[in-house]
């Protein structure tokens, strides 16, 4: 593996190298000129995202040592060491050809093309290969995720039950009725610690790695991604609360949301402005009392209804248009059921629309005006004007290992449903299984959905150890939400026209994996990042 694995990664080096002298101005990167090479430097992302899958794959199955884990390792690493030759995909009708990177067919004569790497990927990617990949995990369940700890792996089996017997069950009527997930959910996801789970001890949280957050993650999404991404709300707050957060804003929130007696929203998205957080227009005015009066409208607000707690992001310096011009609000409001035609907003100054949407529905999207809705001083996070941007950047790492961890629980949830239905259908004598198109869709997706989950696994790690991961978390994101709707539009293909029905939990599984690439920042936005980082080195 490693041969193959030092081929890659040298074509990826001939790439990497040739990009960023179209990207340069003297010792820099130019902005400029790597928007206008943006396929290119989108391409090196994805190729590097790849490249850093492969060297963990290997390094999994290394660890593990199980045989039919290194033959899933090899499957992956040989598949991409072979695709690659064909371009690089960015998603849907994005290919990139290798010779728009600069890469000659000299390049790859020397690289991913030399006779020992082909014969590689000759032996361990083919169909026979992932035929017996696919009969393995229909007899045996996933492969050994590699846990150097005990914990994880008591965890894993906690969370697992608790989804089989309280979550699948009622994940779909959830989706098909368009209602919030159930409160009795939520309380049972308290007692299992789901929103403290990585809050230090000492403000009543369980002190646990990243890495379990990501098993949590996982487990949780494989059942529902609403109920996965329930999590999602109380990581943000309180990475922002620990990592800017006054020690009397650390007391009184802290141990509310790791008990699940506050729950939060992420109040960050404008209407005008996406992913471009700097130019957001919501306006936060200071009063004489020290209090502030927000203006403005926000999209895209997940749980608003039943959060207690919004972390708002807001303008308080009209004078500077940038990022340093805003500031993050603790604000509270009054938390709704959402059930029985009640009214959803009842704090003065706030009033919400809810957004309808394809999938991704137990928590409901809204979009919020605020209208002269007031906070008090002690709102302000840190008590410092200016600081909102760099607060929320802080975030956006454990953001983005949470929902590849998402990705990686949907896409566990496609393949499993494909297995089961492809034993259990009989056409032409026997089950579909037998197929070998159905079957190596589902070999297939086994290799893919490891990958992305180590890479996660990988990333959550680096933040463990409180080293920078942005780059890792990044490449965890693209590659696993990319495996979550690949799984997912295999499973619908698996089902045939069952898959297209809305009584058969493929089609939802097809609609919640979409929203994986979009939110927490679109792919397109984590490429560019991604591209940067790579690029600048």
């Amino acid at each position: 593996m490693q041969q193959v694995i030092e081929a890659i990664e040298r074509l990826y080096q001939r790439a990497h190298d040739n990009v960023k002298a179209r990207v340069s101005e003297g010792d820099r990167i130019s902005a400029k000129k790597l928007n206008a090479n943006q396929l290119a430097a989108h391409a090196v992302a994805y190729l590097a995202t790849e490249l850093e899958a492969c060297r963990q794959m290997a390094d999994w199955a290394g660890r593990v040592g199980g045989e039919y884990e290194g033959k899933v390792a090899r499957a992956y690493i040989g598949e991409v060491a072979r695709s690659v030759v064909g371009g690089v995909d960015l998603g849907a009708c994005e290919n990139i050809s290798l010779a728009e990177l600069g890469i000659t067919e000299g390049d790859l004569r020397e690289t991913v093309l030399q006779p020992e790497v082909a014969a590689f990927s000759a032996e361990h990617a083919n169909g026979q290969v992932y035929l017996e990949i696919a009969a393995h995990a229909r007899d045996h369940g996933m492969p050994n995720p590699g846990f150097d700890d005990e914990m994880l792996d008591e965890i894993r089996s906690q969370f697992s039950k608790f989804v089989d017997a309280e979550v699948i069950p009622r994940a779909q009527d959830i989706h098909r009725n368009d209602v919030l997930i159930p409160m009795d959910i939520l309380d049972q996801m308290s007692e299992l610690g789901v929103f403290g789970l990585t809050i230090p001890e000492e403000y009543g949280g369980l002190g646990m790695s990243k890495v379990a957050m990501c098993v949590v993650t996982e487990e949780l999404s494989r059942g529902y991604i609403g109920v996965g991404s329930l999590g999602t709300r109380s990581e943000i707050a309180a990475e922002l609360i620990m990592g800017g957060g006054t020690e009397e804003q650390k007391q009184r929130w802290l141990p509310a949301i790791a008990a699940g007696e506050v729950l939060s929203t992420a109040v960050f998205t404008e209407p005008n402005t996406g992913s471009d957080l700097a130019h957001l227009g919501t306006r936060a005015v200071k009063q004489d009392d020290g209090s502030y009066v927000i203006n403005g409208q926000k999209t895209w607000i997940t749980h608003a209804v039943r959060a207690d707690l919004m972390t708002v992001l807001a303008r308080t310096n009209t004078d500077e248009p940038g990022y340093k011009g805003l500031s993050m609000f603790l604000a509270e409001k009054t938390r709704r059921t959402g059930e029985g035609g009640e009214e959803e907003f009842v704090d003065e100054g706030l009033t919400g629309t809810e957004i309808k949407v394809l999938g991704y529905r137990g928590m409901k999207e809204y979009e919020l005006s605020f209208e002269d809705f007031k906070v008090p001083a002690e709102a302000l996070l840190g008590g410092e004007e200016g600081a909102g941007f760099k607060q929320l950047m802080r975030t956006f790492e454990s953001a983005r290992i949470q929902t590849a961890a998402r990705g990686v629980g949907v896409a566990q949830a496609a393949l499993e449903d494909a297995i089961l239905y492809a034993t259990e259908r009989e056409q032409f004598g026997g089950p579909i299984f037998q197929f070998p198109r159905v079957a190596r869709k589902i070999g297939r997706m086994v290799c893919r959905i490891q990958a992305g989950r180590q890479l996660t696994y990988f990333s959550a790690r680096e933040k463990d150890q409180e080293k920078r991961c942005d780059l890792e978390a990044g490449m965890a994101k693209l590659l696993a939400t990319r495996s979550a709707w690949e799984a997912a539009d295999a499973n619908v293909q698996v089902h045939g026209g069952n898959g297209y029905a809305e009584e058969y939990t493929a089609s939802r599984l097809l609609v919640d994996a979409r929203v994986l690439s979009i939110f927490e920042g679109a792919n397109e936005i984590q490429a560019h990042v991604v591209a940067r980082r790579l690029l600048e080195t």
